[in-house]
């Protein structure tokens, strides 16, 4: 009996001493990356791109950007655009979406105030280096955003009011669906000159005259995370990516004014 117990306790220790030997169980697989989507004001284009990659490279998370004018975005937020962020080149675009629910409100936040140029195509033998020139017959055709729905182009129509000749101006408005296309517009030559952002217009094809920020209303750019959001998480840290020590030198390298560097 004593014996059988003895082999008995052998055979425990035996199948003890196995298990621990067995080798670990598998890691799980990394959770999958998220896809975020962020709905952006043309004037964006250029900065916006760059800050979405830096932070795909740095979080392995995808960043689809959707550029477009403001007012045309917000619409499309209100009725049920699956957008996780929206940055907007007016803040008061997100303040209305916010009060409406649509975006979060906590999450608001001033990233930029943008400036405005006088864009001239450097092929079309036009010579324009203040808003006054416009009224020469020498410029047919102005390429602005439109402003009943481009932050953009309303501080275009407000400058052209502020110095006097948007009377003079008017029949010579070539209007874009957003800045962006306003600059294509002088790029390609289909009108010589125009006024876009300064974020957008370093391209070889223009030479462009800052215009004087008295003329018009401050271009203050929000964001905010979309309400209907299921990756809140992660477009919280996208917007502080923008916001944030990696996204702002960029932002300040196409022009922007920085939250705290606003007088």
């Amino acid at each position: 009996m004593i014996e059988r117990l003895s082999l008995l306790t052998a055979a425990l220790l035996l199948a003890t001493a196995l298990s621990g030997c067995a080798p670990p169980a598998r890691a799980s697989s990394p959770a999958p990356r998220a896809v975020l989507t962020a709905a952006a004001a043309a004037d964006l284009q250029f900065a916006l791109t760059e800050i979405a990659e830096r932070f795909e490279a740095q979080t392995g998370h995808k960043v689809t950007l959707a550029f477009g004018s403001t007012g045309q975005l917000a619409q499309q937020i209100e009725h049920g655009a699956p957008y996780d962020l929206f940055a907007a080149a007016n803040i008061q675009f997100v303040d209305d979406l916010a009060q409406k629910g649509l975006i979060i409100p906590e999450s608001v936040a001033l990233y930029a105030r943008g400036r405005i140029v006088l864009a001239v195509n450097h092929q079309s033998g036009v010579r324009a280096a203040k808003l006054e020139d416009l009224t020469s017959a020498q410029v047919t055709r102005i390429a602005i955003a439109n402003p009943d729905h481009a932050p953009y182009g309303l501080a275009a129509q407000q400058a052209l009011e502020s110095a006097g000749v948007w009377d003079a101006v008017r029949p010579k408005l070539v209007l874009a669906e957003n800045v962006r296309q306003a600059l294509q517009f002088v790029q390609t030559g289909d009108a010589p000159v125009g006024i876009v952002a300064l974020s957008v217009a370093n391209v070889p094809e223009v030479t462009y005259t800052l215009i004087d920020a008295a003329l018009h209303r401050p271009l203050d750019q929000a964001l905010g995370v979309v309400s209907t959001s299921k990756q809140r998480a992660i477009a919280l840290d996208f917007a502080r990516f923008i916001n944030g020590e990696h996204g702002r030198p960029i932002m300040r390298k196409y022009g922007f004014v920085l939250p705290g560097e606003i007088e």
